[in-house]
């Protein structure tokens, strides 16, 4: 069999020129289609810290600032940039920055770890608060205190959560961003956000009355009132049979903490 090289060549030559023809064409449509990229989202979004972890409700940074550069967003929502980065935002938007005086952190409210707070059974399951919870509201004899099993650290994108030996959160608060993502995973809702300037918290949820409380954790609220008593500016009251505190009052004096007879309030960050 004998191979034609000039029809070879010839096919050669089709090919390589509808390449170009179909290259000159692309090239053509990129360039009359091209999106120009928005200046001002660039600016804000090299602003952004780039932990992409969602606190601000959009998928990621290049989401939120896509919506921040078309005014659709307050820039106040991203909790992780702080001062500074409300301040860029201010300056690139062109409008007033209103920033907080005292940045915010994580705060586990519950104390009742192994040691303090019996279990009503024996789970074996998957090592995850919303599994166990799942399960008939958790394996704790409280149905409000932590379970335990460690979410909240997967959760934080920061590692500012640990778990001590008594399976209860511990948040590091130089490391903790407020992003709020333990806050909203925790399937007992122990975690809030508190201004890191107020060294005084009450570590428990729950809304039993004392008598109940003092079966099922040894270091929970009973509903006392020996704290809103103690307290010289009043900033202390009962909800519900559970100690609050309003941290716009509270002076970080400690009285409370030393006349809580469950050691259920504690001082320090």
């Amino acid at each position: 069999m004998q191979i034609d090289l000039r029809s070879v060549l010839l096919a050669l030559g089709s090919l390589g020129a509808l390449g170009l023809l179909f290259g000159a064409g692309l090239a053509i449509a990129a360039k009359k289609f091209a999106v120009q990229a928005d200046p001002l989202y660039t600016e804000v979004l090299a602003v952004l810290p780039g932990a992409n972890c969602g606190a601000c409700g959009y998928p990621g940074c290049a989401g939120y600032a896509g919506a921040v550069s078309k005014r659709l967003v307050a820039i106040d929502k991203c909790p992780v940039g702080g001062n500074d980065l409300l301040s860029n935002l201010g300056r690139l938007m062109g409008i007033e920055a209103k920033l907080t005086a005292d940045r915010l952190v994580a705060t586990p409210y519950c104390d009742g770890g192994c040691a303090e707070a019996p279990t009503r059974f024996n789970y074996e399951g998957i090592q995850d608060c919303v599994a166990v919870v799942a399960l008939s509201g958790g394996d704790k004899a409280c149905q409000y205190g932590c379970v335990g099993y460690g979410t909240c650290v997967k959760l934080c994108k920061f590692g500012a959560i640990t778990m001590d030996d008594n399976r209860i959160p511990v948040v590091n608060t130089e490391k903790c961003t407020a992003c709020g993502l333990c806050v909203a995973g925790c399937p007992k809702d122990i975690f809030s956000l508190r201004p890191s300037g107020k060294h005084v918290h009450i570590r428990c949820r729950s809304h039993d009355k004392g008598a109940v409380v003092r079966k099922v954790c040894s270091v929970g609220c009973i509903a006392c009132s020996q704290c809103v008593k103690v307290c010289p500016v009043d900033a202390i009251t009962m909800n519900n049979f559970l100690a609050e505190i309003d941290y716009e009052k509270c002076i970080n004096c400690g009285r409370c903490v030393e006349k809580c007879p469950t050691k259920t309030i504690h001082s320090g960050l």
